[in-house]
């Protein structure tokens, strides 16, 4: 080693020794104070509790846990006491409200039996429900998934772009790969999950065998020319 390298060398230790002990005394932005939630008042159901009042989708049990600094089991048994609770299900007073898992997590919902007065409170003066044809379309989605646009329109019979478009907007459905040929292929997501009440799609009514198989239909109908002509001639445009 040449006397300006090892010069250079000596340099580069003594400047970080010296840095180091700098570095170490500056706060990380991810270091954060240990808390103990049992210490916090009403204790850790208090602070869980807290946490499902500011949530706007479903949380995992293991992200709740992380959050509050508590083994997953323990986060997991406080749910189902709160659920219980809400409930009313050890003689105390029913809430309008309840805690249930669904879309892969949990969150607080307003209860079943109050669903028309929060519906009148919610949909007061709204008109933006899903059509009849986004619903069908939905449910082949649901059901076929992954399927591409041009096999939906195979199932339904008429041109669906206008109604994936919605779907898609309306956070129901989204794009989960391609095929071999670039076609796009779609299916439901978390959301729709959510909104139905499920934690995963095995919970499905079996409404499956009612549809017709895709297998039944040939390659033309699947996407090849026979469909494009179908879809540019299709006089049955449906508004989403």
């Amino acid at each position: 080693m040449s006397q300006q390298a090892a010069t250079e060398s000596v340099a580069d230790a003594d400047a970080d020794a010296v840095a180091q002990p700098l570095a170490d005394a500056v706060p990380r932005p991810d270091a954060e104070p240990a808390l103990d939630v049992e210490t916090l008042p009403g204790g850790a159901r208090a602070a869980l509790e807290a946490v499902l009042m500011v949530v706007d989708e479903p949380q995992p049990v293991a992200q709740l846990a992380s959050v509050l600094g508590l083994p997953a089991a323990r986060v997991e048994e406080l749910l189902r006491e709160l659920a219980d609770e809400y409930r009313g299900a050890s003689g105390g007073r029913p809430r309008g409200f309840e805690l249930r898992e669904a879309g892969g997590g949990w969150r607080v919902w307003s209860a079943p039996a109050f669903a028309d007065v929060v519906g009148r409170f919610v949909l007061e003066g709204q008109t933006a429900r899903l059509t009849q044809a986004a619903l069908e379309t939905l449910s082949v989605v649901a059901y076929r998934q992954p399927v591409t646009r041009g096999q939906v329109s195979a199932v339904r019979g008429v041109n669906v772009d206008g109604v994936m478009r919605t779907l898609a907007a309306r956070g129901l459905v989204a794009e989960v790969g391609t095929e071999p040929s670039g076609a796009v292929l779609y299916g439901t997501t978390g959301y729709f999950l959510e909104r139905m009440g499920f934690t995963s799609l095995d919970e499905l009514p079996p409404l499956a065998p009612h549809l017709p198989d895709l297998d039944t239909f040939g390659p033309d109908v699947l996407g090849g020319p026979v469909l494009d002509d179908a879809l540019v001639d299709t006089t049955d445009q449906e508004n989403p």
